[in-house]
């Protein structure tokens, strides 16, 4: 111990904690940096409400978001009127004078276009579900589809951005981070917010990692990806030549350092990086069990279709998602790029469509048959929908179709959502509102809702404010509750 103390004396403070950070877990929850709250320190299984504001219906989330902004067009919103209009100009008195993207804005006409793909009512409970997801069609009964979906950003970042955070602008903390900050965790070998991001979508819209970011809270709280391959999540193994013991005791010291270091400089700083090491060192064992699916039933595999069995997929994230799941992670997010389809709309969703249909199916009927689904909140959507007419020319094989903010459609399942449910309604072209409109902030307060949390009540200060997911707006969606 004297020692690793003379070390302290030799370097300053900040210089000792660059180097320490050296090790195990310091790059392995990266940017982790901020000064972390006494209160979560002191109880680490615990968030900033100290369990519930009332009791909640979903204890964990699965979100599976779409990048790019699925058309609602040849998805879920059925709209045979505007399929009739086809070729047709999009009327001024329905447009209303709504601002287009640079992308469309400069086209002499905007030609309408209704889906070339079919729909039926599905289940017992009639949802129109389009032919190009028939496994969801299969599960229509445990869906709610909000087709009243609206948002404030017309272009991808600032509309991911908005959904993921609250805020357009880059550095609020995450919805992951908030439920985190608020719930805290269940699993103390796992982190209570786990990201996942399909691999292989080149080409698509970026991700960035700050969508995941904490922002101005504990940085206790931010996402950890986990990756396909030999490092699911980075620098978390040790250097060759450390073992398991060896680690152990490194461990040891370095916290007692630590602790010495902040009976003279107080600095929550130095409390942070001590839960955050010791966190990466039990994921050093949790990680590898979770991530290996050998011992996966082969009937299970075959609900999430062929692509389960190729690392960094949807599918397989999708099963990673359930197994997360029952070890508790609070909340676990996916991400899935390709959803931007400006043209050539008709064979590039079918190829979405494909890759999502039965993977998302699978886990949802996974879940149920473990009983997960009844305290799992699972949800499917993208940042904003497309226009109902077409970017670009339509031909007798192709048509695009540009952003459009103003609806769009999502749905979620399982815990506390009605089940073979529809919310919401568009004008008979699909481009406006009529009825029930759903904001960003609305979804956000919602899915607060029912994992106990009131939203107004969850907040942070930050520079003589006080901030929440959804800064001043909201309203809990109550009819889409059980």
């Amino acid at each position: 111990m004297s020692e690793l103390c003379s070390l302290v004396n030799h370097y300053s403070r900040r210089e000792f904690l660059t180097k320490a950070g050296l090790g195990i877990g310091g790059m392995a929850l990266a940017s982790l940096a901020n000064p972390i709250s006494s209160y979560a320190l002191a109880n680490p299984q615990n968030g900033i409400v100290g369990g519930t504001h009332f009791p909640p219906k979903a204890k964990r989330v699965i979100y599976l978001f779409q990048s790019g902004g699925p058309s609602q067009f040849e998805l879920f919103d059925f709209k045979p009127e505007l399929i009739k209009r086809t070729g047709e100009q999009l009327p001024d008195s329905v447009r209303q004078g709504q601002r287009l993207t640079g992308m469309s804005s400069g086209q002499k006409s905007l030609p309408m276009i209704g889906s070339r793909f079919g729909f039926e009512r599905r289940g017992k409970s009639g949802l129109y579900i389009s032919e190009l997801l028939p496994h969801i069609a299969s599960i229509s009964d445990e869906i709610c589809v909000i087709k009243s979906m609206h948002t404030e950003a017309i272009n991808h970042d600032p509309a991911i951005t908005f959904f993921q955070t609250g805020s357009q602008q880059a550095g609020r903390p995450s919805i992951g981070s908030w439920v985190s900050y608020g719930l805290g965790s269940d699993n103390e070998n796992l982190p209570a917010f786990c990201v996942l991001v399909s691999k292989g979508r080149s080409g698509a819209q970026p991700v960035y990692g700050r969508l995941w970011g904490n922002g101005f809270l504990p940085s206790l709280h931010q996402g950890v990806q986990f990756r396909s391959g030999k490092e699911p999540v980075l620098y978390l193994n040790d250097p060759p030549g450390i073992g398991r013991e060896d680690r152990s005791k490194y461990m040891d010291h370095l916290k007692a350092l630590y602790e010495h270091t902040f009976e003279s400089n107080p600095d929550e700083e130095i409390n942070s990086k001590i839960a955050q090491y010791e966190m990466a060192y039990r994921m050093q064992t949790s990680v590898p069990e979770t991530m290996d699916i050998s011992g996966e039933p082969d009937h299970v595999l075959e609900m999430y279709g062929p692509d389960v069995h190729i690392p960094g997929t949807y599918a397989a994230n999708c099963l990673l998602a359930r197994r997360l799941a029952e070890k508790n992670v609070k909340f676990i997010q996916l991400y899935h790029k390709g959803w931007d389809q400006h043209g050539n709309l008709p064979n590039d969703i079918q190829t979405m469509a494909k890759s999502t249909d039965q993977p998302t199916a699978g886990l949802i009927q996974d879940l149920k048959q473990r009983g997960l689904l009844d305290d799992t909140l699972v949800i499917w959507g993208g940042e904003f929908g497309r226009t109902s007419y077409s970017q670009g020319q339509i031909t007798k094989t192709t048509y695009g179709r540009d952003h459009h903010p103003k609806c769009f459609s999502m749905w979620m399942a399982g815990a506390g959502v009605k089940k073979g449910f529809s919310y919401g309604q568009t004008d008979e072209l699909g481009y406006n509102i009529i009825k029930d409109p759903v904001h960003v902030h609305d979804f956000q307060a919602t899915l607060l809702h029912l994992m106990g949390v009131d939203h107004e009540r969850l907040n942070f200060k930050h520079q003589g404010r006080r901030y929440r997911l959804t800064d001043v707006h909201g309203e809990v969606v109550k009819p889409l509750l059980i």
